[in-house]
């Protein structure tokens, strides 16, 4: 990621794009606070990620390109237990889980293992799942790899409707 700059306001969706090897990946894992910043100066929302990152991972929804649900855990309990890592009170955390649930029409899976989703039902609960502590700021690392284009199409409407709602989304 040498000599990189660019911004992105409020609202806005940013593509990140280029070849395998291109630093795409590690920009965004700069960005979400999980990699440091070996040089230069990287500023979100007006917080330096060197010195402020607890203050950003709190703006941050971030979905990975790794599933990292718990498989021993229910769907909901997935949720509340990430709902923990920001501190959001549990009745707060249950009422999240499940506007996340019904905006990704998964409602009627909360008591299953993620095990028993398909692959796309699982990313889009990816995604929800980042959506808990409310972000102003979403991060997915190619959010729609290997679904099939039926899941492509709902994860990307969704993603258009979280847009119109003024968070800023990075891809």
């Amino acid at each position: 990621v040498n000599s990189i700059s660019f911004a992105i306001h409020q609202g806005e969706c940013y593509g990140l794009v280029g070849p395998n090897g291109a630093g795409k990946t590690s920009t965004m894992k700069m960005i979400s606070c999980m990699s440091p910043v070996t040089e230069g100066t990287l500023w979100i929302q007006g917080y330096d990620v060197k010195r402020d990152q607890r203050a950003i991972k709190t703006m941050l929804g971030v979905v990975s390109q790794a599933d990292s649900l718990d498989s021993g855990l229910s769907i909901i309990q997935n949720l509340l237990a990430h709902g923990r890592y920001f501190n959001i009170p549990r009745k707060d955390a249950h009422r999240r889980a499940l506007e996340a649930l019904e905006l990704f029409q998964l409602v009627d899976k909360v008591h299953l293992s993620p095990d028993d989703l398909s692959g796309g039902m699982r990313r889009r609960l990816l995604i929800g799942r980042a959506l808990l502590n409310e972000p102003s700021i979403l991060i997915l690392d190619e959010p729609t790899t290997g679904l099939d284009p039926q899941a492509r199409h709902m994860v990307w409407d969704k993603l258009l409707h979280l847009k119109s709602q003024g968070i800023t989304i990075l891809l």
